[in-house]
């Protein structure tokens, strides 16, 4: 099968004409078991976190490469940085001011530590949820958004990076800065569209390595099937 195909996940050409240096890699996963994360899981993202931590020790985020990309991308869509964090950039920043990020699910806990490691933004969107294909492109304005934990839906700025579903349901905003409502994976997730995006040259590399870091830590923990593709 071409996973290229399969896989239900698109980049307008809107959108690689404006960012040609984007790196994707989109997953699709069937059949998982999301549950709460197993004691092998936890203690490897217990460990990640102290290595994080470690490594960055008193460097600023905004000097990491990965996510130094991202805060340009940001602007380049008319986005402050700085209020608007990236998702790995935000992930992090709890990290170094709280000293530890706590466990979700297992499906949620493989992202953030897949995230964290290689300071990449992990996605996942429960496909009962969503209509696929799932396309990024830039906003018209009209489009609505339902924050998670607001009761008032939004619209995105016109121009703004949006990911938007077939039935024109916004499933996540500025980029890679927050999901929506209804996508995000729970325990209840079956069907999973993983995604990890870089903005930085030599991003596609560092992409290719996360994917298959996250597609071995979901197959232990949570079983299913998998195929990932990498973009554009």
């Amino acid at each position: 099968m071409n996973e290229l195909a399969a896989i239900p996940f698109r980049y307008h050409p809107q959108i690689l004409a404006r960012f040609p240096q984007v790196a994707g890699a989109a997953m699709l996963g069937s059949g998982l078991a999301n549950q709460p994360a197993s004691s092998g899981l936890a203690a490897a993202y217990r460990e990640e976190q102290q290595r994080v931590l470690t490594a960055i020790g008193a460097t600023p985020l905004s000097e990491l490469e990965t996510l130094a990309g991202w805060r340009a991308a940001f602007r380049q869509f008319g986005v402050d940085p700085t209020q608007y964090r990236s998702a790995a950039e935000a992930l992090l920043r709890r990290l170094t001011k709280k000293g530890d990020i706590p466990s979700i699910s297992a499906v949620v806990d493989a992202c953030n530590l897949v995230s964290i490691r290689y300071a990449l933004p992990v996605a996942a969107f429960d496909l009962r949820q969503v209509a696929p294909p799932i396309t990024v492109k830039f906003a018209g304005g009209e489009e609505i958004f339902q924050l998670l934990g607001q009761e008032q839906p939004e619209h995105p700025q016109p121009g703004e990076v949006i990911f938007i579903d077939e039935n024109g349901h916004v499933v996540a905003r500025r980029w890679c800065w927050r999901q929506s409502q209804g996508s995000a994976a729970s325990l209840e997730s079956r069907q999973v569209l993983f995604t990890i995006e870089a903005q930085h040259p030599a991003g596609r590399d560092l992409v290719a390595r996360a994917i298959a870091d996250l597609q071995a830590l979901l197959q232990r923990d949570c079983g299913g099937d998998y195929m990932h593709c990498l973009l554009p």
